[in-house]
């Protein structure tokens, strides 16, 4: 080649090496959004506070880990609900080269106990209402030197221990700090995942990583999030990093409304419709029963954002009957920062009929900008055809995906051989790349040699005029493995046979899907995060005897 003598050189970019980090979120908001506001709600009512306001307390509370002698990469645990306050340790602790630590409230006591040590966290700010969840578990968190108590309404007793403080009073006495991070590839926020299987696996997202995944879930065909919107994260803080939107909303300055421990579904309509609210986020569960209670009433809703577990068609379809739009499909996980995909009804839908576009809102869609996906055979990675039809499991790559566990347990891998990470979601793809998901590759039933979709059988279930909530699970078989049986928890006031349920299948679902019995249940057990929790209810009918 002409010219070319020795290695080979690349003509490189003349752009700057500006770091990727949260403290650059956090300024653009303290500089440009100022008057966004945001409203926590407490059972004393609400308390409003401006972007502003937020951005000097966020660098005050910088100066108080600093007073609390937290290490330069300390671990900041954080134990409480939606508000202000979490939200200036999402921006404080990262800002000031510190890893938060987000502690699910709703986990048992051991794996807290598990993963405050596992994670080495210096410190826990707690909400008070939350508080009794805690302490009694905090000699069994070596490493926890303080516990600083965020005064949310709650009325629990505050122990008499010098390792407690008041987050207010410890606020007033710190001075505001400077934020810088120059390195991008930092530690910025651990989440852990429920731990469905073995001890809790630690994910740590990268400033780099929150920087991109927060631009990723701001885009229009992700929750299009933009500084006329009002967004209220239903979805926890302390869970799966709030899909994003703590850090998203304040980015596009839109305003906040946190719904606190208020979390009645009664409540979280109301806020809805009094605050003006125009984008939310939840997990199924909680939008079911929502539902009847925003139903028919005024409000600015363009879009309810839902994922966690598969959104039922039924719930969907209920959503855009009663309150004049339906459900937002989106998929992620703990492992993808969490959101990597959205069921945004594709322009080529525009003028289908509603069953078609229903059945399209009920995918988890396209992969946003920055997330490849792929469907293989889960053990000779073989690609599989994008023709809706072959299943595979889903993987993924792309920069807000993790590539492996903090100190993972021995044995535990997250990637395959060739660099996708494994999501242990089974899957199709159509022509388009748009992903549906067929199941949890656990919560697969295998009857006679072929799968079975419990999801599938799932959503038809719900659709029982009937039926609130159906979980389907394999039971051990002698001739066919495994054959189904369905969970179903009907409406209040309502009584069905097991007759009537198959009755309702059989035209729906083929035949030998057809579940081989109906038990009817109170309720589907549900995991920490609100989803149904399947090994609950293995463990529970493990003994049961299928009709022979």
């Amino acid at each position: 080649m002409s010219g070319v003598t020795g290695t080979m050189r690349i003509m490189r970019g003349l752009m700057q090496d500006y770091p990727l980090t949260i403290d650059a979120i956090f300024r653009h908001v303290e500089q440009h959004y100022g008057d966004g506001t945001i409203a926590t709600a407490g059972p004393d009512g609400i308390t409003r506070t401006t972007y502003a306001e937020w951005a000097e307390r966020t660098r005050k509370l910088g100066g108080m880990l600093d007073t609390l002698g937290i290490s330069a990469d300390g671990r900041v645990g954080t134990f409480g609900w939606n508000s202000q306050r979490h939200l200036e340790l999402y921006f404080a602790a990262p800002a000031s080269g510190r890893v938060l630590h987000t502690l699910n409230i709703r986990l048992f006591p051991e794996q807290l106990t598990y993963i405050a040590n596992h994670a080495e966290d210096e410190v826990v700010f707690v909400d008070r209402s939350v508080l009794p969840l805690l302490w009694p578990l905090i000699d069994t968190m070596k490493t926890v030197q303080h516990v600083v108590v965020m005064d949310d309404g709650g009325t629990n007793e505050i122990p008499d221990d010098p390792r407690v403080s008041d987050y207010e009073t410890l606020l007033a006495d710190a001075s505001p700090v400077d934020f810088y991070v120059s390195d991008e590839n930092s530690a910025a926020s651990m989440c852990y995942t429920s731990g469905t299987t073995g001890n809790p696996k630690g994910v740590v997202y990268s400033h780099r990583s929150t920087f991109l995944h927060t631009m990723g879930v701001m885009a229009p065909n992700a929750f299009g999030l933009g500084i006329q919107d009002v967004a209220m994260p239903v979805v926890p803080m302390f869970h799966a990093n709030a899909w994003g939107i703590a850090q998203a909303a304040p980015a596009a300055g839109a305003s906040l409304v946190m719904p606190g421990p208020m979390m009645q579904p009664q409540a979280l309509a109301d806020l809805i419709v009094n605050e003006g609210v125009t984008f939310t986020a939840g997990v199924p569960t909680i939008w079911q029963g929502v539902l009847p209670h925003l139903a028919g009433r005024p409000h600015k809703l363009r879009d309810i954002g839902c994922g966690g577990s598969a959104v039922p068609k039924a719930l969907s379809e209920a959503y855009r009957e009663q309150v004049g739009l339906p459900i937002l499909q989106a998929w992620g996980m703990t492992e993808t920062h969490p959101v990597a995909s959205s069921g945004v009804l594709p322009k080529r839908y525009a003028d289908a009929d509603e069953e078609t576009k229903a059945a399209q809102r009920s995918r988890a869609g396209i992969p946003f900008l920055g997330v490849e996906a792929r469907i293989v055979d889960a053990e000779s990675l073989e690609a599989q055809p994008w023709d809706d039809s072959a299943t595979g499991e889903l993987q993924v790559r792309g920069p807000w995906c993790a590539k492996d566990y903090y100190n993972p347990d021995a044995g535990v891998t997250l990637l395959t051989e060739d660099g996708w990470m494994r999501t242990g979601d089974v899957a199709a793809m159509d022509a388009y790349g748009s992903i549906r998901i067929a199941d949890r590759t656990k919560d697969l039933i295998k009857s006679g040699g072929e799968w079975i979709s419990s999801v599938d059988l799932e959503n038809v279930l719900m659709s029982h005029p009937k039926v609130k909530e159906a979980a389907v699970v394999g039971i051990p078989h002698p001739k066919w493995d495994e054959r189904p049986l369905a969970c179903v928890v009907l409406n209040e006031g309502e009584e069905a046979t097991e007759e009537e349920i198959l009755e309702f299948l059989r035209p729906k679902v083929a035949k030998w899907w057809l579940p081989d019995a109906v038990e009817f249940i109170d309720e589907v057990p549900k995991t920490s995060v609100g989803k149904f929790s399947k090994k609950d209810l293995r463990s529970r009918f493990a003994e049961y005897q299928l009709p022979s």
